[in-house]
Parts: structure tokens; sequence; C-alpha cells
């Protein structure tokens, strides 16, 4: 007997967010360099271990509030050795003025730990190894990787999120699909400086309330719309009618 069922269509396959042409990208990085020649992370550290911590601490805190926790803690403690002698609690004392500072604490002791017996207390250069530390996510071992080892990676914070989604640079709803958006996007000479070009410019710039158009350096190259006006200009023209 024929099978007069009609047939099932196939599901159509999920396209990937469509990101900027080559030229496009090459021309935002390389007005986003002529702004800021020389971009690295605003988070202070004096080694890749301190870097560690720092960036382990950097979670729902800013980088501000980072630095003024570590610069006290780092002066005892910039060791895996020394951070381990001063405890849980000792490291707790110093990260109070942080989010989730006793969990962070936790997590500093036990990333310290396995370091000193797992890598003789080095700081590895691989992902995987980064993200088996305690504490250390992807985009922490994605900074710490680029910061420390040279290693032309792209982290995705909020910050890096909201600019490649807001110009269409690298649309995603994930940070996993906005990661690999920017690794398509971005040309290979701007991939080591493309995490804090990004960065810089949404914590400076392309702000998450009100984004300052009016002096952005891809206003033209954006798809975001409207474009924010200066306020002084409003003030100076007064509201449209």
């Amino acid at each position: 007997m024929p099978n007069d069922a009609p047939s099932k269509p196939k599901p159509r396959k999920k396209r990937a967010p469509r990101t900027f042409g080559r030229e496009k990208a090459h021309a935002l990085y390389a007005a986003l360099a002529e702004d800021r020649p020389e971009p690295r992370t605003e988070l202070n550290f004096t080694s890749p271990y301190t870097l560690v911590v720092a960036v382990a601490l950097s979670a729902q805190a800013t980088d501000v509030g980072v630095n003024k926790a570590t610069a006290k803690l780092f002066a005892v403690a910039d060791t895996p050795e020394k951070m381990l002698a001063l405890g849980e609690e000792g490291v707790a004392e110093y990260i109070r003025t942080i989010g989730l500072w006793r969990n962070k604490a936790k997590n500093v002791i036990a990333l310290s730990q396995m370091l000193l017996d797992g890598y003789g207390g080095v700081v590895p250069d691989t992902r995987d190894e980064l993200e088996r530390l305690p504490g250390v996510g992807r985009k922490t071992a994605n900074v710490v990787l680029n910061e420390a080892f040279g290693v032309p990676t792209i982290a995705v914070d909020t910050h890096v999120f909201r600019v490649a989604n807001r110009t269409g640079l690298a649309p995603g709803k994930t940070p996993e699909q906005v990661e690999a958006g920017l690794e398509r996007a971005t040309p290979d000479e701007y991939k080591h400086g493309a995490h804090h070009w990004l960065i810089l410019h949404g914590r400076y710039v392309c702000k998450a309330q009100t984004p300052e158009c009016w002096h952005c350096a891809i206003a033209d190259l954006c798809r975001h719309k409207p474009k924010t006006p200066d306020p002084a200009t409003v003030s100076r023209l007064g509201p449209r009618r």
C-alpha cells in the first residue's frame, strides 16, 4: 500500500547570527585602536598568580573595588604559599568590600592549594588547566591567557557582550555565541587587543543605560539606532516640538 500521508517538512537549520563583513570589522577595530592605542586590563597585578586572583575576585564587582582590596591583600600575599598562610578567614578580612566575598575567599584558598599541589605553584598556560582551578571560568581563563601569556583570546563579559550585540559586530544570545562570533569577525591583527578595546569601549562609551554615541569612535559603523545625542547640544537647542 502506498503511503499517501504528507511528508513532514525538514526542520530548517538555524543560521548563525550575521556578523560584520571583513572590511567593516577591520575599520571598527582600527577606529578603536586609534582611540586607545595600548589597551590593557584595569585590574592591578604583578604576576600571573595575582592576575588569576584579581580576575576571579572581579566577578560581579568593579575593577576599582577589586584594586582597593587587592592593594592590601597582595602586599602580604602575592604567592600561593603566602595566601595559604593567611587562610580563608584571613583572605576574607581583606576582601569584605567585594561582592560574594565569602565564596571568593574560599575559592582563592582552594585555587592556591591546587596550584601548589598540581603545578608547583606556577599558573598553567592552557585554558583547560586554568578552568580546573576553583572560581576560574572561561572568561577568567581567557583574560589570564591574553594578559599573562599573550594568547589572542577574547573574553566575553557584560560589556563585551553588550558592545558586540549593540554594534552588530557579533550578535548572540549567550556569551559563548558572542565569543564564537567575535573569533570569526575579528581580524587576526586585532585579536590580542580585541577584548580590551571592547570592554573599555563598553565601560566608558557604549554604556548600558545611555550609550554616549556623540563621542563614539565607531558611531558611523554601529548598527544601534537611534544614536544618543550630546546632552549639551540638546540642552542648548531645547526639546523637539
